[in-house]
């Protein structure tokens, strides 16, 4: 079992950025890939950017890249999207997923994340 809480959400003007963090309790957190998705009223939830469980492989949603940034410390049990540039089409509740079943690769498929958090919002104002 894995529990996921996310903080670090808020309101921030166009062009500014904001660090969303994860923490991950229950399994041991280097033997599983994370995932960050997002959700905007009335749309699918979004892939936004996935990393393996040593952090070396990473993959984005090309809405997002070089602007945001995934990184994962496994002595801490954490996960961090660090959001620069940020545009009002940003705003979304972000969630952090956990992918237990996967070895080695990373998914960018919401169907593949078994854990999930509670989602932190984030507001980026025009």
């Amino acid at each position: 079992q894995v529990q996921l809480v996310e903080s670090g959400g808020g309101l921030v003007q166009a062009g500014g950025s904001l660090r969303l963090s994860c923490a991950a309790s229950g399994r041991t957190f280097s033997t599983y890939a994370m995932g960050w998705f997002r959700q905007a009223p009335g749309k699918e939830r979004e892939f936004v950017v996935a990393i393996s469980r040593s952090g070396s492989n990473t993959v984005y949603a090309d809405s997002v890249k070089g602007r945001f940034t995934i990184s994962r410390d496994n002595a801490k049990n954490m996960v961090y999207l660090q959001m620069n540039s940020l545009k009002p089409e940003d705003t979304a509740v972000y969630y952090c997923a956990a992918d237990t079943s996967r070895t080695y690769s990373i998914t960018r498929y919401s169907s593949e994340y078994d854990y999930w958090g509670q989602g932190t919002q984030v507001t980026v104002s025009s």
